[in-house]
């Protein structure tokens, strides 16, 4: 089998980090999130902060978490906690998504996921979003996951959470099939909502969900 080519553009590097530390901030995170556009499940937030001068036998692997492997993607979380890294995770509920939208929800677990920090940063790097109101000095990077190597952390992080509460979720309920699609809206997906309607950690308010199916 051929191993998959990465094009360069799409491995994520220090480069905004180096420039910031240089500049005299002292604590910059990245952010990301995952599950936006699923379903059913909750949005995850993480943020992550790098030292100034990280050198961590894992971090060349790390890439946006969706050009990854389940198994590398666990690899490198498990690195990441054993390594000692500065997490926080924020995670907000498929009735607060619907109760406020999509991204407002996503804000809201970017916010929760500093404030489990152990320490504010000074700078944020954020994949896409800036959040309105905050004191601290940020930058929304377009496809930050892609190329800006906290924010890629940041989404091993966030995905890994959510993909195991995911399959948390799918024991509770089995005939979803969470386990294999993580709520996300495959076909099989859809076939499980015509035939059964949604669960309560659908997200109504979503098109597909809101059109097809109905409460049980």
């Amino acid at each position: 089998m051929r191993k998959q080519t990465i094009p360069a553009s799409h491995i994520p590097n220090h480069a905004e980090e180096k420039a910031l530390y240089s500049a005299g901030y002292r604590r910059v995170a990245g952010l990301d999130e995952a599950g936006r556009g699923a379903l059913a499940g909750p949005v995850v937030a993480a943020a992550v902060v790098l030292p100034p001068k990280p050198d961590f036998r894992w971090l060349p692997m790390v890439r946006d978490s969706k050009l990854l492997s389940h198994k590398v993607r666990e690899n490198i979380f498990t690195c990441m906690q054993d390594c000692g890294l500065e997490i926080g995770v924020g995670i907000v509920a498929p009735a607060v998504i619907d109760k406020v939208n999509i991204l407002n929800a996503t804000r809201q677990a970017m916010l929760m996921a500093l404030a489990n920090l152990v320490q504010p940063p000074d700078y944020l790097l954020i994949d896409a979003v800036t959040l309105p109101g905050l004191s601290i000095q940020q930058k929304g990077i377009i496809q930050g996951d892609r190329t800006v190597i906290s924010i890629a952390c940041a989404s091993v992080v966030a995905k890994v959470t959510r993909d195991r509460i995911m399959l948390e979720l799918d024991a509770r309920y089995p005939r979803y099939k969470f386990c294999r699609h993580k709520g996300y809206g495959t076909p099989e997906h859809m076939a499980c909502l015509r035939s059964y309607g949604a669960s309560q950690v659908h997200r109504f308010t979503y098109a597909p969900v809101r059109d097809l199916a109905k409460f049980i």
